[in-house]
């Protein structure tokens, strides 16, 4: 029985990254350019805060296109296994430039905190608001379901910060609206939200490919489902012994599995294959390696 390991066919998965990057860097552009504009002219803290947090996310979306373009190269005399372990990179990246984001979103809100704040109008600040949280919810959507396809953290990572600058515009848009009608404080306060939104994403990301880059293991969930499709080979009667290793943004599994020690060769060597193949299918592995002993052998 010889085996191929299934695939993503690279052209479509090629077509999937390239598509998510261009979607990221043109909408994260349009947005930061408007952001600014009318953060400018109307004076909002809450407004600059979301700007600031554009701008950061133009800076991730170039750093993504070239981590990615990398990401995608093919493998080599130089990377035998491919380029993919490149992409936690990118999302430690991403998580850098949000902090600087929202470093500058709370020192602007502070200076407007301490110095009393100022009423904003809502006209072109609620109407750029409203464009940017339903732009942001519909690249949410696209990019996640984008990773989801082809299994990246990186592109996880973006879908995830698109998402929250949709709360992050939100927030920003309440905190304009208390300050025309509540107090102008509301406005700076809503910067400091913001600000903390950000950090906080900055953080869950960096953590999430950090583990990626050290060789974390996996969750029990993945650990269980890996278990659950060992045994689904016929002729496996255990599994006895399995360790995960991420090596980039997908993990390596190494398995040992108990079976009829009366079995034949050929019937072992088959059941090896097909445990490999059920691993490998996983959208969460990367390689498999299969050690087949038989049940009464004492390690």
């Amino acid at each position: 029985m010889l085996w191929t390991r299934p695939a993503h066919p690279q052209k479509e998965r090629d077509t999937y990254y390239w598509t998510a990057i261009i979607i990221t860097v043109i909408g994260n552009v349009l947005l930061a350019v408007g952001k600014s504009v009318a953060a400018k002219l109307t004076g909002s803290v809450a407004l600059y805060a979301d700007a600031a947090n554009s701008i950061s996310d133009v800076l991730y979306s170039v750093l993504m296109a070239l981590g990615l373009w990398m990401t995608i190269q093919p493998p080599d005399l130089s990377h035998p296994q491919g380029h993919s372990r490149f992409e936690p990179l990118v999302g430690v990246a991403v998580a850098f430039s949000m902090g600087i984001a929202g470093y500058e979103a709370s020192r602007a809100a502070i200076e407007r905190f301490i110095s009393g704040g100022t009423s904003i109008p809502l006209g072109l600040p609620a109407v750029v608001l409203g464009i940017s949280a339903l732009i942001k919810a519909g690249m949410f959507i696209w990019i996640r379901f984008i990773a989801k396809k082809v299994s990246s953290p990186s592109l996880r990572a973006t879908a995830k910060d698109n998402l929250s600058d949709v709360l992050t515009s939100s927030a920003a848009f309440i905190g304009i609206l208390g300050s025309r009608f509540l107090t102008p404080l509301l406005d700076p306060f809503a910067g400091l939200i913001v600000a903390a939104w950000i950090f906080r994403n900055a953080f869950v990301t960096a953590r999430e490919n950090l583990k990626y880059l050290t060789g974390a293991g996996a969750d029990p969930e993945i650990r269980k489902k890996i278990v659950d499709e060992a045994m689904t080979v016929e002729g496996v009667l255990r599994v006895h012994h399995m360790m995960t290793e991420y090596v980039g943004p997908q993990l390596v599994v190494d398995v040992h599995v108990n079976v009829d020690g009366t079995v034949s060769l050929k019937s072992a060597h088959a059941i090896n294959d097909e445990v490999i193949e059920k691993l490998e299918a996983i959208p969460e592995v990367d390689r498999a390696y299969v050690h087949i002993e038989p049940d009464d052998w004492v390690d």
